[in-house]
């Protein structure tokens, strides 16, 4: 069972919002839209992304590094997961 097995659907729709977004996007594009107005919907895209993956590392956290008990290898283990997933979403 994952951390956010109980959000699924929350995050099922948010994703589903966001596909609709870069449909429009698509679209906004084919049809020439102003450049400003596309690029502020690419904005409000990477933020709800945003939105959903730190929802996601909350899960992790609140899930699997506190499964990791009392075993010192285990929470480094997944201290380290976390880290690093917390240094791909800031490169981004």
């Amino acid at each position: 069972m994952r951390g956010y097995s109980q959000d699924t659907d929350k995050y099922l729709n948010r994703l589903r919002r966001i596909e609709g977004q870069v449909r429009g996007v698509q679209r906004m594009v084919s049809e020439d839209k102003y450049c400003i107005d596309v690029l502020t919907q690419i904005s409000a895209i990477q933020s709800a992304l945003d939105s959903v993956a730190l929802g996601l590392l909350e899960d992790h956290l609140g899930h699997c590094v506190m499964a990791a008990g009392n075993d010192p290898e285990v929470q480094k283990e997944k201290i380290h997961e976390a880290t690093a997933a917390i240094a791909r979403l800031v490169k981004s």
